[in-house]
């Protein structure tokens, strides 16, 4: 089993690695281009070749590299068919799954967090791990009261390793933004690091998942699993049993794809106003659905305090565009600090411009697919379209940079699930300030 590497030397020189390999396989392209091979094919290998780099270095690296590659993967919908092909497998593998710790590494943190005596808390623990993730990993065990739980453990050194790496990352932006058309990369990455000594706390985490289990409790459609014990490095949890959400993606039926799709939907808009906290990190190993139908959530380390819910401008300004009234939804952008004062934008543009987020809203049945999506991304990343000139000139506000996050992400997941939502019914619940217009029927 692999170690945790930590040291920041070599994790920097691994990460620096990356954008000097793709540049190093760009120019073999362009070789190959002069001898005579199709551009198509030459532009298809080193695509292949530097997501398996990719992929591969961000995996084995765990910590903050493989937590940009879980952020990004949720964008994996937006690609090109012949792009996306190389990717899909990485992708996939790189939301469920990476190097295991040694058990002995595992009890030292169980040690540190419950005392020498930490097995006395337990009938049974499984060294091998039942799986692994960006900064930890997770073991079966059997509770003291016979209760199957799961024991999330950090990785020693997880907090040293994952600021080294998103102060590192910024030299993958220019790698990972020319595979994602249409996603300004700086953001996330400066979004990822503010967010990193929440996620690190697992004290915050499992405060943040007792609040989800009360307000779901009995919940016949979503399952949260209550916290037994909890340190600041260790999660001792209910199991949860079922079937990942990247599995339906890779395979699911179309009943399971659309009844995963509402499930999905419903909770992440229903959480601020049930908890008054928005699960802010949408990607697919977070979620399953359980072997009694349920929709079940694993991950807690990344949450927006929403005390009010979802501010009743977003449900305000949805409904207001279904019905083309383009300068009251610049006036309303304007008023939360989306469009500058001192920026000029066209009214009519901005609402085009919107399309992705007031697509869904315009039926009562949207089918969110990778055809959408990619059009959806082609067209704002186009500097010939209008639209593009639109998007340079908005601002993201603070307030609602996770807010856009989990919406966004959401699309893409809900994309990559290749569902039918009932979107209309999911704002008029849960969004304050929406409602449909009965002539929008």
């Amino acid at each position: 089993m692999a170690d945790l590497p930590v040291r920041a030397l070599t994790r920097s020189a691994r990460m620096a690695a990356l954008p000097l390999g793709h540049a190093s396989r760009a120019a073999i392209g362009v070789g190959k281009r002069i001898g005579g091979a199709p551009a198509e094919a030459v532009a298809a290998e080193l695509q292949a070749r530097t997501a398996e780099q990719v992929f591969r270095v961000l995996g084995e690296l765990k910590g903050g590299a493989m937590k940009v590659g879980q952020a990004m993967s949720i964008f994996e919908a937006a690609l090109p068919e012949d792009v996306a092909a190389p990717y899909r497998a990485t992708l996939t593998r790189l939301q469920d799954a990476a190097p295991a710790l040694p058990a002995e590494q595992v009890h030292a943190v169980l040690k540190e967090n419950f005392g020498p005596q930490w097995r006395r808390k337990f009938a049974s623990f499984d060294d091998e791990p039942a799986a692994a993730a960006s900064i930890g990993q997770v073991h079966r065990a059997v509770w003291r009261d016979g209760r199957p739980v799961a024991v999330k453990v950090q990785y020693p050194g997880a907090d040293k390793a994952l600021m080294a790496d998103l102060r590192n990352a910024a030299r993958l932006a220019k790698v990972m933004t020319s595979w994602v058309p249409g996603v300004d990369v700086k953001p996330i990455l400066d979004e990822l690091t503010d967010r990193v000594t929440e996620e690190l706390d697992y004290e915050r985490e499992a405060a943040s998942q007792r609040a989800f289990a009360r307000a779901y409790r009995d919940d016949p459609e979503v399952a949260i699993p209550d916290v037994l014990a909890a340190g600041h490095t260790v999660i001792v949890s209910e199991w949860l049993d079922g079937v990942p959400l990247s599995r339906i993606i890779a395979e699911g039926s179309r009943e399971e794809r659309d009844a995963a799709g509402q499930h999905y939907q419903r909770f992440l808009l229903s959480g601020p106003a049930r908890a008054g906290l928005l699960h802010a990190d949408p990607h697919p190993g977070n979620f399953r659905i359980t072997p009694d139908g349920r929709f079940g959530v694993l991950d807690f380390g990344a949450v927006a305090h929403l005390p009010d819910g979802l501010p009743p401008m977003i449900g305000h300004l949805l409904r207001i565009a279904l019905t083309g009234d383009a300068d009251a939804v610049l006036a309303g952008l304007r008023e939360e600090g989306f469009v500058k004062t001192t920026s000029r934008i066209d009214a009519q543009g901005l609402l085009d411009f919107l399309d992705p987020f007031v697509d869904p809203a315009r039926v009562e049945v949207f089918h969110y697919s990778r055809d959408w999506l990619r059009a959806q991304f082609a067209r704002l990343n186009d500097p010939r379209n209008p639209d593009f000139a639109v998007g340079l000139r908005l601002n993201l506000p603070p307030s609602y940079l996770l807010i856009h996050r989990v919406w966004l992400g959401g699309i893409g997941v809900l994309c990559q699930l290749d569902a039918h939502v009932a979107m209309r019914t999911e704002l008029e619940a849960w969004v304050p300030g929406f409602a449909v217009d009965p002539d929008l029927t």
